[in-house]
C-alpha cells in the first residue's frame, strides 16, 4: 500500500492511500476460505459448497469488508508514526471520486485530515496569576447554620396565619358559583394544601393576610396563579386541560394551620448534620467542625476559579490560532446529523474556543508531568456524588456509599469525560499553583462569586 500526507499550510490535510491486490487478497480468500466451512447451503454437504458460488454471494462484501479494515489500520498506524496531532476523525475527502470495487485494483481512497494548530505555551515563576481565597467568617458560619436549622426543622400547629414564617395551610375547597354559593357539582376538594406567600397576585395573596383557624377566605385560584394552569390544576386536583372550565371563585376553610420552626442548635442537631460518631460536644465545637469542613469546599471553588484564570492567562499568551474550519465543521455536522447545519453554525465558533483550552490544557499537563489515572477519575466521581448530597443536607454519607454510587455513575461510558476534565482540572491546578507565582486575595464569599460569575459565564 502507497500512503502519502500533503500538509501545505500546517492545519489542512490531505492523506492519499493506493491500495494493490495483494495488500488484500490473502484476508479475503482466508475469510473465504472460512465462510466456506461454515456455509450451510441446501444441495451440498458443509464444506463442499463451489468456491464460486461463495465468492458470487459474499465475496463483494468481503472484499470491501477486507479493504475498509486496511484503511483503517494503515491510516490511523500512519498518523502514529508520523506523530500527526489529529482533530476528530478523517473524512473523505471533498474531491474523492466513486471507488468501483468490481473493477480490479489499484484503488485509490483520499481523506481530508483536521490537523491541530502548532503552539507552545509555556508557564513558569516568572508568571503571576491571581488566586482568591475565600474567607470563612462568621457570617459564612451562621448562614450554614441557618440552613442546617432550616433542613432539619419542623411545622407546629398555630391558631393564626403568618405569611412571614411559612405558614401552611390545610383547608376546604369550594367551588362558588356567579351568587358566592357552593356551585352544585362543582369542584370540591378536602384538606387542600396551600401556602398563600406563593401566590403570584397581591391582592389575591392580601386575603390571607391574619388568617384564623375556621375562617372562610373567598379567592379566585386561576387569578392567584396566572399563567401557571399546572398549579391551578395541582390545587384544585383536576387536570391542566380542565382549568379553563374553572375560572370563578372558591370558598377555602382553614382547618389546619402549621408553621414551620427551625431545629434548635443543640446536641441533636449537631448529631443529625455530622452523625453521632462525630462527639460534637458544644456549639463552639459544632461552628469549627462547619469551618472546617467549608474551607475544604471553598478551596475547591478557589481553585476552579484559579484555573479559569489560568485559562484566560495561557489563552491571551498563545493568541489566536488558525483551525481548518471547512474540515472541523464537517466532522461537527456527521457527529450531529440529527441537530443539522444549523447547529454548527451557531455553536462552531464555542466548539473552537473549548477546543483550543482544551489543546493548551494538553500541553500544560505534558510539561508539568500531570496524568490522570483511572482513580483520579473515580475520585471525581466521588466528589460529584459528595457534592450532590451535600445539597440535600446528608453530610455524614458514608466513605463506602459514596464509592458504591461513583462506581454506578462511571458505568455509564458517556459520564466518564466529564469526569476525565474534572479530573484533568483538579490535578493540573494543584500542579501549576507550585508552579507559577500566586498573587493571594483574601475575599468573602459574596465577593468571590461576583469574581466568578463572568468565567463561567464566558
Amino acid at each position: 500500500m502507497k500512503i502519502s500526507f500533503e500538509n501545505p499550510d500546517k492545519v489542512n490535510g490531505l492523506m492519499t492511500l493506493t491500495v494493490e491486490e495483494a495488500d488484500y487478497k490473502e484476508d479475503v480468500e482466508k475469510t473465504l476460505k472460512d465462510y466456506r466451512k461454515r456455509a450451510n447451503i441446501p444441495g451440498f454437504r458443509p464444506g463442499q459448497v463451489p468456491m464460486g458460488m461463495i465468492k458470487r454471494q459474499v465475496g463483494p462484501q468481503v472484499k470491501m469488508d477486507a479493504i475498509n479494515k486496511l484503511l483503517g489500520e494503515n491510516l490511523q498506524k500512519y498518523i502514529t508514526d508520523n506523530k500527526i496531532q489529529m482533530l476528530g476523525q478523517p473524512m473523505s475527502a471533498e474531491g474523492q471520486e466513486a471507488v468501483d470495487l468490481e473493477k480490479p485494483a489499484p484503488y485509490t481512497f483520499k481523506f481530508d485530515i483536521a490537523v491541530a494548530p502548532e503552539f507552545k505555551v509555556e508557564l513558569t515563576e516568572k508568571d503571576t496569576i491571581e488566586y482568591y481565597e475565600i474567607k470563612v467568617d462568621d457570617k459564612l458560619i451562621d448562614q450554614q447554620v441557618e440552613m442546617f436549622a432550616s433542613r432539619a426543622g419542623h411545622y407546629d400547629k398555630v391558631e393564626e396565619y403568618d405569611g412571614d414564617k411559612r405558614d401552611m395551610l390545610k383547608g376546604d375547597l369550594r367551588e362558588l358559583d356567579e351568587n358566592g354559593n357552593t356551585l352544585e357539582g362543582g369542584v370540591t376538594v378536602e384538606a387542600a394544601v396551600l401556602m398563600p406567600q406563593y401566590i403570584k397576585v397581591e391582592d389575591q395573596k392580601k386575603l390571607f393576610d391574619g388568617a384564623k383557624l375556621g375562617d372562610i377566605i373567598t379567592f379566585n385560584p386561576r387569578k392567584a396563579y396566572p399563567d401557571n394552569d399546572a398549579e391551578v390544576a395541582s390545587l384544585l386536583k383536576i387536570d391542566s386541560a380542565e382549568v379553563a372550565n374553572h375560572t370563578g371563585d372558591f370558598s377555602y376553610q382553614i382547618t389546619e394551620i402549621s408553621r414551620f420552626v427551625n431545629a434548635e442548635n443543640n446536641k441533636e442537631l449537631w448529631d443529625n448534620v455530622y452523625g453521632k460518631e462525630a462527639d460534637i460536644k458544644d456549639e463552639k465545637q459544632f461552628r469549627e467542625t462547619i469551618a472546617t469542613g467549608l474551607k475544604g469546599q471553598l478551596e475547591g471553588d478557589s481553585d476552579y476559579k484559579f484555573i479559569q484564570d489560568v485559562r484566560a492567562y495561557a489563552e491571551k499568551k498563545v493568541g489566536k490560532l488558525q483551525f481548518p474550519d471547512a474540515i472541523l465543521k464537517r466532522i461537527m455536522l456527521a457527529n450531529n446529523q440529527d441537530k443539522g447545519q444549523e447547529f454548527v453554525d451557531k455553536n462552531y465558533d464555542m466548539s473552537v474556543k473549548e477546543l483550543t483550552w482544551h489543546l493548551i490544557k494538553e500541553q500544560l499537563a505534558v510539561a508539568n508531568g500531570v496524568k490522570v489515572e483511572d482513580a483520579d477519575v473515580r475520585e471525581s466521581a466521588i466528589q460529584m456524588a459528595r457534592a450532590q448530597f451535600a445539597q440535600y443536607g446528608m453530610n455524614n454519607v458514608p466513605d463506602e456509599y459514596l464509592k458504591n454510587y461513583a462506581d454506578e455513575v462511571l458505568k455509564k461510558r458517556e459520564n466518564i469525560d466529564q469526569f476525565v476534565e474534572a479530573a484533568l482540572d483538579r490535578k493540573l491546578s494543584a500542579t501549576l499553583k507550585k508552579v507559577v507565582k500566586l498573587k493571594k486575595k483574601k475575599v468573602t464569599l459574596d465577593e468571590f462569586n461576583k469574581l466568578a460569575a463572568p468565567a463561567e459565564n464566558a
